[in-house]
């Protein structure tokens, strides 16, 4: 007997067989709370269905998950078959964007300059405060 796949799901439970929360109780919080929307429209309930080729915006973990679902599953399963569910359209966090731009930034010295290397870089930079600067003969 071959069970067929049904063409709808409830959002909350695919949320939890892709793997996006950690429970169904937390996808269906998700959802009432307002930070689910199936093709630009907000959701307020969790028992919504969705079908294959729906665009889910998702506020999860302090990022902006978009999501475009690809196959309706059946089970929650390991994390190499939840990928499969979805189409993953997120832009690259903007972590990265900065991460590359603090990498234009010269590498941190290795240690703390002694005290003859003090002396140097404040001669070179113009100041010369030392005492046997200062003295008259």
């Amino acid at each position: 007997m071959s069970e067929a796949r049904p063409e709808r799901l409830r959002i909350d439970k695919w949320l939890w067989f892709a793997r996006v929360v950690k429970s169904r109780t937390l996808a269906a919080k998700l959802v009432q709370d307002g930070k689910v929307r199936i093709n630009r429209e907000k959701v307020a309930s969790a028992s919504r269905t969705i079908k294959i080729g729906d665009v889910l915006t998702i506020a999860v973990h302090n990022k902006i998950r978009i999501l475009k679902v690809q196959a309706i599953g059946s089970r929650r399963g390991p994390a190499s078959e939840a990928a499969l569910l979805y189409d993953d359209l997120s832009p690259p966090p903007l972590a990265t964007a900065l991460q590359k731009m603090s990498d234009a930034r010269p590498p941190a010295p290795e240690k703390r300059p002694d005290k003859r290397a003090r002396r140097e870089l404040s001669r070179l930079k113009g100041r010369f405060n030392s005492l046997s600067d200062n003295t008259e003969k």
